[in-house]
């Protein structure tokens, strides 16, 4: 405890969890430059057009030499055209050798500016990159025009009208609400969900509301059910209990009154409650039930209005939910709810399976046909995607230019190379022949004009 309160420990290990974290990050990023089978194969490949490249470098390397020789040799005309195609395609073939070791080296190792591109410049690479995804791929136009070609809503809901399709996304929503019910604990969501009843019961005063709702089941004339229960139960309990009411009756009676006497008031008492009870059950329009609605309407009005009533009824929600029996009854909910819901969605025949089954086909249907309805979902996307778009765009290309800074240097330049170099080697090569070309070209056209 004493050093979860030490705020120069907390410091630091919050500087440790970072330094973890960025390692990590490095880590997969190095890991990323580690050269597979697949790179190697293609770096072998690099070789072999690199041998083929200087072999054509050393092709007209020789050429030259020998034509030059042979012009020297008295040798005819010839000669000369010769010496000159290949001396242009020397020149051609080193610029082109020059241009593409200058991408992944230093050529001859001697630091000439501007050279070894790729391992100098490779962060600032890295930036540039997730500059032009940023500008030309993550702006909101082309996230919308993209999105807007697509038809988003007329293919979701094609798909979802398939009753195989509905059918899965019914078992993976079922099987992702399983998951989420069994990973949360009981303890926990019953301690949020009393904190939360509790809070909104004490927050809210319960007294109006009550007697809104008691005036208008007394207006509609709902309670009148509940009041022909109750007296038609009171009825039958006093025909099986008729010896209880009058024993109870005479036994209340003075102790000087004769037996007889206290047996007829029992008797007498008996009959007067048998009978008000079976006339409040036959007749609807009996005084006591008028009494009863007026009372019922008298207390919803104070409920409403009378400030004494207003504030009886807070103490008693206040006694109520303070005790300890509606507590767990409200903790106790969460579980039978969440064994509720947990059934319902293990049963493919269960009713939320079917409603949801069903919900999803008429959705799919009517994305599938109703241009209104594919016009919505259409918007929904796009507004959804340019909003992660325009609010994390930074954080998307940093992704670029943080992976790009976190690779080492030499292994970025022979995975890069082992990529793209067997196609630059094709440079020297046409560079090779494109020069011989020139170069006999521009004699010829030297020794047109002399001539």
């Amino acid at each position: 405890m004493g050093d979860a309160g030490d705020p120069e420990r907390v410091e630091w290990m919050d500087r440790t969890e970072t330094v973890e974290a960025e390692e990590k990050v490095l880590g997969a990023a190095r890991a990323m430059t580690v050269f597979s089978a697949a790179d190697e194969e293609r770096q072998r490949g690099v070789r072999r057009m690199k041998l083929t490249a200087t072999g054509m470098l050393l092709f007209v390397a020789v050429v030259y030499v020998l034509a030059e020789w042979a012009s020297h040799q008295g040798a005819g005309a010839w000669a000369r055209y010769v010496a000159a195609a290949a001396e242009a395609g020397m020149v051609g073939a080193l610029a082109d050798w020059f241009a593409v070791t200058a991408l992944f080296r230093h050529p001859l190792g001697l630091p000439i500016p501007h050279t070894a591109i790729i391992p100098t410049k490779k962060d600032q690479l890295g930036v540039t990159l997730g500059d032009f995804v940023g500008e030309n791929f993550l702006s909101e136009d082309v996230v919308r025009q993209r999105l807007r070609a697509v038809g988003i809503g007329s293919r979701l809901g094609a798909w979802l009208a398939e009753p195989g399709n509905a059918d899965r996304v019914t078992s993976e929503l079922a099987t992702a609400l399983r998951g989420a019910l069994t990973v949360l604990r009981d303890s926990d969501v019953q301690a949020v969900v009393g904190e939360a009843i509790t809070r909104r019961a004490d927050a809210q005063e319960v007294g109006p509301g009550l007697g809104k709702m008691l005036e208008g089941i007394v207006a509609d004339g709902g309670h009148r059910r509940a009041v022909d229960l109750v007296v038609t139960r009171a009825h039958d309990w006093l025909v099986l209990h008729a010896d209880s009411v009058m024993d109870a009756v005479q036994g209340g009676a003075p102790g000087w009154t004769p037996r007889f006497v206290d047996r007829k008031v029992g008797e007498r008492v008996y009959k007067e409650l048998l009978r008000f009870c079976a006339e409040i059950r036959d007749m609807p329009s009996h005084p006591a039930r008028g009494a009863l609605d007026r009372f019922l309407t008298d207390f919803a009005s104070d409920l409403q209005s009378d400030t004494d009533t207003r504030a009886r009824v807070e103490r008693l929600k206040g006694e109520v939910l303070g005790r300890g029996e509606v507590q767990d009854l409200i903790a106790s909910a969460w579980t039978a709810v969440r064994a509720m819901i947990v059934s319902a969605a293990e049963d493919e025949r269960s009713e939320l399976r079917l409603r949801v089954r069903a919900a999803l086909l008429s959705l799919g249907t009517r994305m599938a046909t109703e241009q209104k309805v594919q016009d919505k979902v259409d918007s929904w996307v796009e507004g959804a995607a340019v909003h992660v778009v325009t609010t994390y765009r930074k954080e998307i290309t940093s992704l670029i230019t943080d992976t790009v800074a976190g690779w080492d240097a030499e292994h970025t330049t022979r995975k890069i190379e082992a990529h793209i170099g067997r196609d630059l080697q094709f440079i020297r090569i046409n560079g090779t022949v494109v020069g011989s070309l020139a170069g006999l070209l521009i004699y010829t056209v030297s020794r047109g004009l002399g001539a």
